[in-house]
């Protein structure tokens, strides 16, 4: 399997893929007078950085159609789980800063973003 399906689709490999588990708290988290935090999670969170590197043209406008949507649907390898795990995600700010630009030969340095579990 793919390391990384959006939607059905198997997108290339990523040169970056960095899992972080985001706990959310409830409006009334924080520390008491007695310095004791109350962190009261009522949901956890995924957070997966991307970077793809060094992409042609034609590559660099693939990944960022499939992640073009609102909302989608991501099956990736889980490190907590050891296992793949499929969760609906949505996109963060999306960069693609170009590396060449010549007639025979079009790069960019990369692709990034964020993708945060709904």
């Amino acid at each position: 399997m793919a390391m990384l399906v959006v939607d059905g689709v198997s997108i290339k490999e990523p040169s970056k893929f960095q899992w972080s588990l985001q706990d959310v708290s409830a409006p009334d988290s924080g520390r008491t007078e007695d310095s004791v935090m109350h962190k009261n999670r009522v949901a956890q969170k995924v957070k997966i950085e991307l970077q793809w590197t060094m992409t042609t043209p034609q590559e660099t406008s693939d990944i960022l159609q499939a992640f073009q949507p609102e909302y989608i649907m991501v099956t990736y390898h889980d490190p907590l789980l050891n296992d793949y795990r499929t969760a609906e995600f949505y996109v963060g700010d999306r960069s693609a800063p170009v590396k060449y630009w010549l007639v025979d030969k079009k790069y960019y340095e990369s692709v990034s973003f964020n993708i945060i579990e709904r």
